[in-house]
C-alpha cells in the first residue's frame, strides 16, 4: 500500500489546523483541490462531529483527506488553582452575563476518534500537544495513514522520531494560535523557525514541515530553499471565504486597534500567540497553567464575546504576520503563497 508523501503535493502549502471553527471542510477541500493540502481540526471536535467533517470533505475533493488531533495531557488536580483563577475571571462572567464552565478533565474522545480515523482511512493524521502511542502510530500506519507530528526542538523531534512518525511539522516561535510544545509550562524557545528548519533537515531523515510566522510567497519560497517539503500556513487563512472564523475575530485582524500579538496562558492554560487584548492585559499576570481546564473555564466568556461581537474579550489567535492576511478565496490565498516556487509535476 502506497502512502500519501509529502512530496505528492503539486503545491508545497499546507493550510493548519486551526481549532475552534476557521477550520472547515470548504476551506480544507478547496486547499487541496488546488494543489495544497487542506486539514480539518479534530482536537476539540467529538467522534461524530469529526467523522461528519471527514465525509463532508471527502464529499468535496478526490484529493488527499487530513486531520489533526489534539494529544490528551497528563491530569492536573489543582482545585485551588481553578478556584483562585475562577475568582479572578468573576468580573468577565458577570459582564457577559454567563456561568464560568467546569475546570474538568477532557481527553476529547480520544480513543473514538482514533477509531473514527481507523474507519475513514484519511490520507494524513497529525498530533498536537505531544506523539501518540508507538501502538497507536502503528496501526494509523498500518491502516494508510501517513502520520506527522508537530514540533518545537530537536528534544522532540527525536522523540518523534524515535517512535515511526513519518514527518514533522516543525513550528516557530511566531506562529499564531497554540504552542504545539509536548510540556504546556515548557519555556519557549527563542530559536528561529529558519534555525530549526535548517537544524532537523541536516539531523533528521524524515521531512519537514515548516510552520508559524509564514504568511508570503517570500516567507514559502525561504523555507522550502532550507530543505523543507512544505509551508504549513493558518493566520494567512483566517480571512479565506471559505473560513468558520468568528466576525469578531475577522474583524479583529483588519483593524488598526490591534497593533501587535503577544502569548498567553489566559484563555486556555497554555501558550498560545494572539492579539492582544483587555482579557490579555487583566488576566494574563495570574492566570494559571492546565488545559484543557481553563479552556473549559473560559469557554462560556469566549462564546458570549463572540455573541456580543466584543473582540476584547475574544481569542483572537493571531500569528506575528497577521497584517499578511486578506479576505480572498482559499484558491487565491494558495495560488499567492506559492507563487515563487516552482510547482511540482
Amino acid at each position: 500500500m502506497k502512502r500519501f508523501d509529502l512530496t505528492d503535493l503539486a503545491v508545497p502549502v499546507i493550510a493548519a489546523p486551526m481549532a475552534g471553527g476557521p477550520s472547515t471542510p470548504e476551506l480544507a477541500a478547496s486547499v487541496t483541490n488546488h494543489g495544497g493540502l487542506g486539514f480539518i481540526a479534530g482536537g476539540l471536535l467529538s467522534a461524530d462531529a469529526l467523522a461528519g467533517q471527514l465525509l463532508a470533505t471527502r464529499a468535496l475533493t478526490s484529493g488527499p483527506l487530513a486531520v489533526n488531533l489534539f494529544v490528551p495531557q497528563p491530569r492536573i488536580d489543582a482545585n485551588a488553582q481553578w478556584t483562585g483563577y475562577a475568582a479572578a475571571l468573576a468580573d468577565e462572567a458577570q459582564r457577559h452575563g454567563v456561568q464560568l464552565g467546569e475546570p474538568r478533565y477532557e481527553d476529547f474522545q480520544w480513543q473514538a476518534k482514533l477509531d473514527v480515523l481507523q474507519d475513514i482511512r484519511p490520507e494524513v493524521v497529525s498530533f498536537t500537544f505531544g506523539l501518540p502511542s508507538v501502538v497507536e502510530c502503528n496501526r494509523l500506519k498500518e491502516s494508510g495513514s501517513t502520520v506527522l507530528a508537530m514540533v518545537t526542538s530537536m528534544p522532540e523531534a527525536r522523540q518523534a522520531v524515535g517512535i515511526g512518525i513519518d514527518a514533522l511539522v516543525v513550528q516557530g516561535p511566531r506562529a499564531g494560535g497554540h504552542c504545539g510544545s509536548f510540556e504546556a509550562a515548557a519555556v519557549l524557545t527563542d530559536e528561529s523557525l529558519d534555525e530549526l528548519v535548517t537544524e532537523l533537515v541536516r539531523d533528521t531523515d524524515v521531512p519537514i514541515v515548516a510552520a508559524g510566522g509564514l504568511a508570503t510567497a517570500a516567507d514559502v519560497r525561504r523555507v522550502i530553499a532550507a530543505g523543507a517539503a512544505a509551508a504549513q500556513c493558518g493566520t494567512a487563512f483566517l480571512l479565506a471565504q471559505e473560513a468558520g472564523t468568528a466576525p469578531v475575530h475577522r474583524a479583529a485582524l483588519s483593524s488598526p486597534e490591534f497593533s501587535a500579538t503577544v502569548l498567553t496562558r489566559a484563555f486556555t492554560g497554555r501558550y498560545a500567540r494572539a492579539l492582544r487584548n483587555r482579557f490579555i492585559d487583566a488576566h494574563e499576570a495570574e492566570a494559571v497553567f492546565g488545559f484543557p481546564q481553563v479552556a473549559l473555564m473560559t469557554a462560556p466568556l469566549i462564546a458570549a464575546a463572540a455573541q456580543a461581537g466584543d473582540p476584547h474579550g475574544f481569542s483572537l489567535w493571531a500569528g506575528t504576520e497577521f497584517r499578511s492576511a486578506k479576505t480572498a478565496f482559499a484558491a487565491e490565498i494558495t495560488a499567492e503563497l506559492a507563487q515563487l516556487v516552482p510547482q511540482r509535476s
